[in-house]
């Protein structure tokens, strides 16, 4: 019985400008560890044919399936500011597009398999321990309600890759409503290729953004269709504490969904200013620093667009600003409000963001861990506060704070449980802690054993419920196990 994809390419129609055709490169031995079942089922794909040595093969990359036209996509990219005009996939390989259960597009990629012309030298492998550093962030991100591209699977190939040490080699099908980034539109302003922009930015539109189709102004409108997405997005990685740590315009998805897991990872204590990407020396990439960077993407896009807006450069660059402008103001929003929700408010108020920041400055100070205090924050609505404060080095400052507090919810008619509640429904109790992932990735690569990553999986699929067998994975880190750095893996 044949493994079947329904796949369809619509990427691979555009002309061969835009990608490489390439095969992904066979390996030895693969074996399966982990396939989202959810997932294949969402995708409209047959899960027990998956878990057969075929599918294996299929997800390891040694196997072709029927209908897939693999390729690899080209796109340039500003890596830590400086601009790259040829990146594209130097590890990734898309095999098609499939429609899943709701009628959207997905791409289904396989990253990890080969080497491509995109590859600079480079192998085109993945090691073991950034395939499942990916699986588990970006299905946690998926939890907690969080734009992302997902894992279908992660497959170990038999065969070594060879980085600061020997690794077990291992290959990650992603899931993404697109593998389109700024830098893909970067590719092609950089040769001044103005016809494959509008191409591009068809295809977008059509993909990603059908209501633009018929407005008076499409590629006004797209440009503000993305930077509305991102302002929401990067809104949404702030108030869980992720840092993606390496915001390259190559690393910026079209789409609003957030992609390429590598050095990320989410803050234990609350620090604005906290890094945990080993190669963001500069602090670049810093948690606080992400919305700026994030508007500095969305420009670079902008700039590709300019000759689609007007053929007078000073009128388009103008129009261009004013788009841009309402970055700021859509991520404040989503941000502020987000913030309200975390710590119980129903209702807007002068002063409630000064309170909020108020809180956020006493955590910075009294390094309290950022999703615990917001989570028994939840149950200090109900009770009394003595969690929350055990959360602050000097309890004294959470006491000052949570009397201004007491004092403005009371102004609203929810009882205590629905705050709680609807605090509870915000707060996840479980993230990703760095530590957690690094132990997981540890006992799979020393010891082939893959017990720890399918618990931790299991527990991060439900990130807003207690679940108290597996409460010790809210834990934060103890001295001796903190993370101080994270690491691209490629």
């Amino acid at each position: 019985m044949t493994v079947h994809f329904p796949f369809q390419n619509s990427y691979s129609a555009l002309p061969d400008s835009f990608f490489a055709r390439v095969a992904p490169t066979p390996v030895s031995a693969p074996r399966l560890i982990k396939l989202n079942r959810p997932l294949a089922v969402q995708l409209g794909l047959e899960p027990d044919m998956l878990e057969t040595p075929e599918g294996a093969e299929i997800l390891a990359g040694k196997t072709v399936p029927a209908g897939a036209d693999p390729i690899a996509m080209a796109y340039a990219g500003h890596q830590f500011g400086h601009f790259v005009p040829q990146l594209g996939d130097g590890r990734a390989i898309l095999l098609g597009e499939v429609i899943d259960r709701d009628g959207i597009r997905r791409d289904i990629q396989l990253k990890g398999s080969g080497p491509t012309p995109f590859s600079r030298r480079g192998d085109g492998r993945a090691a073991l321990g950034p395939v499942l550093r990916e699986y588990i962030v970006s299905e946690a991100m998926y939890a907690l309600g969080i734009p992302t591209t997902r894992s279908l699977a992660a497959v170990i190939t038999g065969e070594p890759v060879i980085r600061e040490t020997v690794l077990p080699g291992a290959v990650l099908t992603r899931v993404a409503s697109s593998h389109i980034r700024v830098g893909t539109f970067q590719f092609f302003a950089v040769r001044r290729d103005t016809d494959a922009i509008r191409r591009l930015a068809d295809h977008v539109i059509i993909r990603h953004y059908p209501d633009l189709l018929h407005a008076e102004r499409p590629y006004h409108a797209l440009l503000a269709g993305v930077v509305a997405r991102q302002a929401e997005l990067i809104a949404r990685w702030l108030l869980v504490g992720f840092i993606h740590g390496v915001m390259n315009t190559d690393n910026s998805s079209i789409s609003g969904e957030t992609i390429d897991y590598g050095p990320c990872a989410f803050m234990d204590a609350y620090n604005p200013a906290q890094v945990f990407s080993s190669i963001d020396e500069m602090g670049r990439y810093a948690y606080a620093n992400q919305p700026r960077i994030g508007l500095w993407n969305l420009t670079r896009l902008a700039e590709c667009l300019l000759p689609l807006f007007s053929d007078d450069q000073e009128k388009a660059v103008a129009e261009a600003q004013d788009i841009l402008g309402a970055f700021s103001e859509t991520f404040s929003a989503a941000y502020q409000a987000g913030l309200r929700r975390k710590v119980g408010l129903f209702t807007e108020r002068d002063g409630d963001e000064a309170l909020i920041q108020d809180l956020l400055d006493a955590m910075a100070k009294n390094q309290a861990d950022f999703t615990l205090t917001f989570r028994k924050l939840g149950d200090a609505a109900v009770d009394d506060s003595a969690d929350v404060r055990a959360q602050f080095m000097e309890p004294g400052a959470f006491d000052e704070w949570a009397g201004r507090w007491r004092a403005r919810i009371a102004l609203e008619p929810q009882t205590p449980a629905e705050r709680q509640a609807a605090m509870h429904a915000v707060n996840p109790v479980f993230i990703p802690r760095n530590h957690r992932v690094e132990a997981v990735i540890q006992a799979a690569v020393n010891d082939d054993n893959y017990a720890p990553f399918e618990e931790l999986v299991k527990v991060l699929a439900k990130p807003y419920e207690d679940q108290p067998e597996y409460a010790a994975y809210a834990d934060p880190p103890l001295p001796d196990q903190r993370v101080l750095q994270t690491f691209c893996g490629t």
